[in-house]
């Protein structure tokens, strides 16, 4: 079966700023590679074949440092935005997706087996699988616990754990009948779609390795994490 994977290669990143002043967000340096090209190596190593760039917010930096692919091995065509559309919007623009197909953002870091995640959701049925993590989140406030103007509690900066989404997404492509043509549309509303149709959406939790760049402290511990990572990471 022929892999194919969408990387969302279009944001601004407003969270990375100054970072990304000059520089789209998936080109920002890991180590020797911008963090794109990390990712396109990974899949290139796990016989992805066909890539397909979502791109907007200077999208001619990305068209010009990554051309067709054939550098790598990967055939890579580009889908351009003339407004922006979200998560899944772009989605509509893309013609000829096979069956089923990788959606993930451009700006991640992770040591999931990406080939391994694609079989999983091909066997499973669903017409969406969404990667998780479990993330912890620490107050750094002591947190009061009160009742009529009384304290009755009290925790020094308590952590909270949840699971979140990865940005790393499997789609069976009857998905696109749920997202509107020329539209934003987001992640979280087709979720609620799906929900609401009582669609199956499954949930594969991964414990490893997995950094969001979008993110400044995320950012920087790749980038002090990278040269012990990048072995496992690309095979190198």
């Amino acid at each position: 079966m022929t892999k194919h994977a969408v990387i969302l290669a279009g944001g601004k990143g407003k969270r990375l700023r100054p970072y990304t002043v000059v520089l789209p967000k998936p080109l920002m340096p890991i180590g020797e590679y911008p963090i794109l090209e990390v990712i396109i190596r990974q899949l290139v190593l796990q016989q992805f074949t066909h890539i397909t760039l979502a791109v907007n917010h200077q999208a001619e930096l990305i068209k010009a440092f990554f051309g067709d692919g054939s550098k790598w091995g990967i055939s890579i065509a580009y889908s351009l935005e003339d407004q922006p559309l979200g998560t899944m919007g772009p989605l509509k623009l893309m013609e000829h997706l096979p069956d089923h197909f990788l959606v993930m953002n451009g700006d991640i870091l992770t040591d999931i087996v990406y080939a391994d995640f694609f079989n999983q959701h091909v066997a499973s049925g669903s017409i969406f699988t969404i990667s998780s993590h479990v993330r912890e989140e620490m107050i750094d406030y002591g947190v009061l616990e009160t009742k009529d103007n009384l304290l009755t509690g009290f925790k020094e900066k308590p952590k909270n754990t949840y699971e979140v989404s990865m940005g790393i997404y499997m789609l069976s492509k009857r998905v696109l009948d749920f997202i509107p043509n020329n539209s934003a549309f987001g992640f979280d509303e087709l979720m609620l779609s799906l929900l609401a149709k009582n669609e199956p959406v499954s949930v594969n939790s991964f414990t490893g390795l997995w950094l969001d760049i979008g993110r400044p402290d995320d950012y920087l511990a790749a980038i002090e994490q990278f040269d012990q990572l990048k072995d496992k990471i690309l095979y190198v």
